[in-house]
């Protein structure tokens, strides 16, 4: 990185999209003055994404930006969403719009096309390419999604409109990360999730940063007034949702494929199968209520179905009443015919599925929505709902949910998945007020400025320097070390804190090590010349989600190469035994599971060692270790290149450490490898130094064996814990024992797993 300052190097290493856009001009009156805003700040950030609710004005600000643009502009949107747009672009801008089916009819210099209708605009010369209701991609097929991404992400200018994406709903946010061209869908993942048993989900400590990440190259609100804007013009109706639940029984009658009548069967909800066969069993019950209802509803009713039994009981029960049905294998002119004709009040009842009619159109003259059961996705039933419930909506808007007593756990899915919602957006508010705000009123973002470091000094024997190890270095002096010893965060995003000083919080290699480069410099400063520099480390799995191929990376040969290129000397190496088992228990690695034998014996491996590391600086010792208090057998034993018998369990305990937002249960050094170190490599009375101090047991093993110690450490609880340890080791200091029983020194040691590692599956 082209950076000169430690501060550039942290600001560059923030994962922020960059701008790609151009200053706009003469923003048109007929805006808002948030939707100027968010038009202005879009143009400038060039490629985009506007989150807001439904009735926010999202057309009028695309529709802006497709007028600042000096070039062609193709808008892909929703079926009948495209019409309403081109009203909306030529009423309130005077904007000429085209609609187009295909590429060679492209007239205007702004033309819109139905999604379905991609593959007769692969390749169109465009400056900026728009998706009205973007989110609508992830219930598309793949093939369209994958088409939008490869041949349509050319256009340097790029924006995305829609509601707010789910929180659950990893493949919008990444979708939209992709099209728009701020990372790929395995970047996102690796860098900001993590994958429990079934699902992937937000890192604890990654959340900040995600949101911050994700306000770089988006806007969220759900109301002018999240933003700080009047918002007296966008105040929503009164809405009412009523659950009616219907007993069910095996004498239900149920509606075949061949318009025949038989009795349900019995059923096990487990899966989505068997939520469809309940869906098909119950559906004549619930279509039957569902009529009563319409016809019990004052004004225009949307009855929104999942199953096409549903829709055409539906309509045979309310055809009579003006009802219309809207299908997927209806043409588009019908479709688009029947959609608008509804919208503008000519149809009293409206039959459709979400997937048809859920995204864009703007339903507000009706006031009441029926949904004909229901399925798991939040995202439909809120932008179903949000057709009829929303800004420029004056009615009481009631939503009936009529569901089998069987299909509770279903609706109260949805409902839980709401509550995530609205913590997503929360969050997304927040981070915009924060991050976005600074971008809409092109106010200068402040400097990285990490937390004043703070010592924590008990005695003269040791000091814990609370802070950024490149900063806490600082205050200690030169050429007063005699040893470090440390285990530095390995490429493990998010695991230890959130904040860009953390070393492991690196997306790459050459980021990681450009990082570690000022905390090694300022270690080389402190260090006594002649002197050593112990470093425990493993190697790094490769993983398919974030390296696209499952190995080993040569994480300690690429160290000694640096550390080399730094002026350190590389003085020697230790393998450190591991347990293949106890790691295929704690990481899953496929390659050391006994199922692979007989599933594939092609991917095994060995177990991943650790490694001693042992850089000397160059230059004169001037004051010789004598090593009185190891034996000649003890040297024997401890220069052999592989250590068989350093204790995997025998640590500190970290759970003193731990805090809510940490993903990995984490490992502190195993106190008989720093315990070797000390006495190899350091005389009594001497400064030991540890730049990543964790709970402090460098410090405690200095200690115990009379030395000194200084050490830094970002994270807080880490700091408190090492403090108690440091604490308890001084208070002990009359015992002998190297290892101090459990009770004599409560819970200091812990039985505990391996340095915490990206597990290889």
């Amino acid at each position: 990185m082209n950076v000169t300052t430690y501060d550039q190097f942290l600001r560059a290493k923030m994962a922020l999209a960059q701008e790609s856009g151009f200053p706009a001009k003469d923003i048109h009156l007929q805006l808002f003055d948030f939707q100027a805003d968010i038009a202005r700040w879009a143009v400038q950030r060039g490629c985009a994404a506007v989150f807001a609710a439904p009735g926010l004005g999202k057309t009028l600000i695309q529709c802006e930006f497709a007028r600042q643009v000096h070039g062609p502009v193709l808008i892909f949107a929703p079926l009948a969403v495209t019409h309403q747009t081109v009203r909306e672009g030529q009423e309130k801008l005077g904007m000429a719009i085209q609609y187009v089916r295909r590429q060679e009819d492209m007239i205007e210099r702004v033309c819109i096309a139905n999604y379905e209708l991609w593959p007769h605009f692969v390749g169109v010369g465009v400056d900026a390419i728009i998706l009205d209701e973007s989110g609508i991609l992830k219930s598309l097929d793949g093939k369209t999604r994958r088409a939008l991404e490869t041949h349509f992400i050319a256009a340097p200018m790029r924006l995305c409109c829609t509601a707010t994406p789910a929180p659950n709903d990893i493949a919008e946010i990444a979708n939209h990360a992709a099209f728009l061209g701020h990372m790929r869908r395995a970047d996102v993942l690796a860098t900001f999730f993590v994958h429990d048993q079934t699902e992937w989900r937000l890192r604890g400590h990654a959340q900040s940063a995600f949101f911050r990440w994700l306000s770089s190259w988006s806007i969220s609100l759900n109301t002018p007034g999240d933003l700080g804007y009047d918002d007296t013009a966008f105040q929503l109706p009164p809405l009412s949702v009523k659950e009616h639940v219907l007993p069910w029984n095996t004498r239900t009658p149920i509606l075949q494929h061949d318009g025949q009548y038989c009795l349900a069967q019995t059923y096990k909800l487990r899966g989505l199968t068997d939520r469809i066969s309940l869906r098909q069993q119950t559906a004549v019950r619930r279509a039957e209520y569902a009529a009563d209802l319409a016809l019990q509803a004052d004004g225009q009713v949307v009855l929104w179905t999942g199953l096409n039994s549903e829709s055409t009981l539906l309509a045979h029960l309310l055809k009579a009443h003006g009802a219309v049905e809207v299908k997927g294998n209806d043409t588009l002119d019908t479709k688009e015919e029947r959609l608008l004709a509804f919208a503008s009040g000519e149809i009293p009842m409206l039959i459709t599925k979400a997937s048809i009619a859920g995204h864009g159109l703007n339903f507000q003259k009706a006031n009441t929505a029926i949904f004909v059961g229901i399925n798991d996705s939040h995202e439909s039933y809120y932008q179903a709902v949000r057709r009829l419930w929303r800004f420029g909506q004056h009615a009481h808007v009631t939503t009936h949910v009529v569901i089998a007593e069987q299909e509770v756990a279903v609706w109260e899915n949805v409902k839980r998945k709401e509550q995530e919602a609205r913590w997503m957006m929360h969050h997304l508010i927040e981070a915009t007020r924060e991050q976005g705000m600074q971008e809409l009123l092109r106010t200068p973002s402040p400097s990285i400025v990490p937390p004043p470091v703070v010592p924590h000094r008990f005695s003269a024997q040791a000091t814990v320097l609370h802070g950024d190890a490149v900063h806490a270095l600082k205050g200690v002096e030169s050429t007063s070390v005699g040893l470090t010893i440390t285990s530095p965060p390995f490429l493990s995003l998010y695991t230890y804190s959130p904040t860009a000083q953390d070393v492991g919080n690196c997306r790459t290699e050459e980021e990681f090590f450009g990082h570690l480069r000022y905390v090694v410099d300022e270690l080389w400063r402190i260090t006594m010349p002649g002197r050593n520099f112990c470093m425990h480390l493993s190697d790094v799995p490769a993983m398919m989600v974030r390296d696209g191929w499952i190995g080993r990376k040569n994480f300690r040969g690429h160290m000694v190469d640096h550390m080399e290129a730094w002026g350190w000397i590389y003085h020697g190496e230790c393998t450190i035994d591991k347990n293949p088992q106890a790691q295929a228990i704690r990481t899953k690695a496929k390659g050391l599971l006994f199922i692979q034998k007989q599933r594939d014996a092609s991917w095994l491996r060995p177990a991943m060692a650790d490694y001693l590391l042992l850089f000397r600086k160059p230059g004169e010792n001037a004051v010789p270790i004598t090593l009185s208090d190891v034996t000649n057998d003890e040297w024997v034993q401890w220069a052999h290149p592989i250590w068989y018998d350093i204790r995997e369990t025998e640590t500190l305990n970290a759970a003193e450490g731990r805090e809510d937002a940490d993903d990995r249960h984490i490992c502190p050094l195993q106190l008989g490898f720093i315990d070797r170190c000390v006495r190899l490599w350091s005389n009594p009375g001497e400064l030991v130094c540890d730049p990543f101090a964790g709970i402090g047991s460098t410090g405690y093993i200095a200690l115990k064996r009379g030395r000194r110690f200084v050490g830094s450490e970002l994270k807080e609880s880490y700091v408190r814990a090492a403090l108690r340890n440091l604490a308890m080791i001084q208070e002990n200091a009359a015992q002998q024992t190297l290892f101090p029983s459990v009770e004599a020194e409560g819970n200091a040691l812990e039985t505990q797993p391996e340095k915490a590692c990206a597990d290889d599956a």
